[in-house]
């Protein structure tokens, strides 16, 4: 329960209005005067009853108190961030590719917003379904995030009913002391340490070589993540074995006889739309029973297959960049990644939309229904669901490619560290440590990104989309997007063109590999 409206699951007509107006400008300050006109977005803290236990969570309020903000064909971002946390913060605008001093991002020259303080922004929009999160300490796991949605003319040409879909990981628990057991202990607990390793084989063809990184003694992170090296109580993490992935895919190349880490922590619970499958949300279907569904995962450290209830949904979109239509049931989604689904509910059916963690039984979700269906109530746990693959994302075709032509530049990235001691590094090296991936403003850039780990780490590009190009030794035509997800000893090709000059993180999304040390910048020449 909350105490007022926060994060409903948005219909055609509320996207509509929630959209409306949207184009008064605003500015940084320091580069351009802001306007007086430009409506609110509110960082602050609301109440949730999970569990039946009250907690106070952080949020982003967009105009009329709605979760976030919709913005309608060919507006602009503009809008006054005003910080009323209590606390110092800045928020990223995932998926956007603003000038980088309006990214939303501490660094070199730009400080976070001071509690109390207020910051104005003001950048073309870059259409579909993204999201807004804190790029501020540990603050993303306190639930500070929310839906950043761009609607295309085409959108609004199709009439279909949207539904927007945010999951979440819960903790009743202080993210700095999740952080601190993780690196105290290993990530899995004083009752059963080990090396980083799961607790039974996978088997697995294909394999390349590659390295573990040592930890450091003094892990840390900036642009405003957490220090390391912190100590306290032990946070329970799971080893997965290969118990078959959904679509038949390992996943990269694992050598015979590892095996991968999964869940570095357990949650509470897991929330959609702020509401676990106990109460969930039930959205009742406008005419013809067509919904595109906008799921976005903004799970600290949480992936999750999207299953419909066995129903058969047609994918068009990741990361806000359409997709040639790919037809399924069950669908992976990695943290900080997007997907638009179209699905048709039948007159007095139900479709439950269901999102499980991988290697686990939890789940969470809503309820789509036609107006007068029964719904059943829906249990929060199913059989264990397998670690996400790679399947889809080998099938999946952008539907505007970017302009063919070859890299200018290659750049290896080496994704190492492990459980044992909980940090987890780039190239070698942990956060701010790791040297800038240099890059001259025009040429296209190759990032061959290679795990040397035995988790997964979703990577993500400030400032810019890109298209992956390469999995495992494969080539392909692949999705555009902006956070790919790179499997255990496994190896991802992408490119992007360097047209967005400044400084951008790439980082893991994994907010705790993040603040571990798995973070460097893109770094334009000529930038300081």
């Amino acid at each position: 329960m909350i105490e007022k409206p926060f994060c409903p699951g948005l219909t055609r007509r509320t996207l509509m209005t929630a959209g409306a107006g949207l184009v008064a400008a605003a500015a940084l300050p320091g580069i351009r005067p802001a306007r007086a006109a430009a409506p609110s977005l509110v960082a602050g803290t609301r109440t949730l009853e999970v569990n039946g236990r009250a907690a106070t969570v952080f949020g982003i309020a967009g105009p009329g108190g709605r979760d976030g903000v919709v913005l309608d064909p060919g507006a602009r971002f503009a809008f006054e961030l005003v910080n009323e946390l209590g606390e110092e913060t800045i928020i990223h605008w995932h998926g956007q590719t603003p000038p980088d001093v309006e990214d939303g991002v501490a660094g070199p020259g730009i400080s976070p917003i001071a509690a109390g303080g207020r910051r104005s922004y003001d950048y073309a929009a870059r259409p579909g379904t993204h999201w807004m999160h804190s790029h501020h300490g540990l603050q993303e796991q306190r639930l500070l995030a929310a839906p950043l949605i761009v609607r295309t003319d085409e959108d609004v040409r199709a009439d279909v009913q949207e539904v927007v879909l945010i999951l979440e990981d819960f903790t009743f628990r202080d993210p700095a002391e999740i952080l601190a057991g993780l690196t105290a202990g290993g990530g899995h607990g004083p009752a059963a340490p080990h090396a980083g390793h799961g607790a039974a084989p996978m088997t697995v063809t294909d394999p390349h070589a590659g390295h573990g990184m040592a930890a450091p003694a003094d892990p840390h992170a900036r642009h405003g993540m957490a220090g390391g090296g912190m100590t306290g109580g032990g946070m329970a993490s799971h080893g997965m074995a290969g118990h078959g992935m959904a679509s038949g895919d390992m996943s990269g190349g694992m050598p015979a006889g590892m095996v991968m880490d999964l869940n570095d922590v357990d949650y509470d619970a897991y929330l959609a739309n702020r509401r676990t499958l106990a109460d969930p949300e039930v959205v009742r279907t406008e005419r013809g029973g067509r919904v595109r569904l906008r799921i976005i995962n903004a799970s600290a450290a949480t992936a999750y297959w999207i299953d419909l209830g066995g129903r058969t949904a047609t994918l068009v979109a990741v990361d806000g960049t359409p997709v040639v239509p790919v037809a399924g049931t069950r669908f992976p989604l990695s943290m900080a990644q997007r997907i638009d689904l179209l699905v048709d509910v039948p007159a007095g059916g139900v479709v439950p939309v269901l999102a499980q963690r991988e290697g686990d039984v939890a789940r969470t979700g809503l309820v789509l229904a036609a107006p007068g269906a029964t719904v059943a109530k829906l249990g929060q746990a199913a059989d264990k669901a397998p670690p996400l693959d790679l399947a889809l994302e080998r099938r999946l075709v952008a539907l505007t490619p970017l302009p063919e032509r070859p890299a200018d530049r290659t750049v290896r990235i080496d994704l190492g560290g492990g459980m044992a001691r909980y940090a987890w590094s780039l190239n070698g090296a942990f956060w701010p440590k790791p040297a800038p991936i240099q890059v001259r403003g025009g040429e296209r850039v190759m990032l061959d990104i290679v795990n040397d780990t035995m988790m997964a780490h979703p990577m993500h590009l400030h400032g810019h989309a890109f298209q992956v190009v390469e999995i495992d030794g494969t080539p392909l035509a692949g999705a555009v997007r902006d956070t790919v997800l790179v499997a255990p000893m496994g190896r991802v090709k992408v490119v992007f063109d360097a047209d967005n000059p400044g400084r951008w993180p790439f980082h893991c999304h994994n907010l705790y590999h993040m603040a571990t040390g798995m973070m460097t910048d893109v770094l334009y020449d000529g930038v300081g």
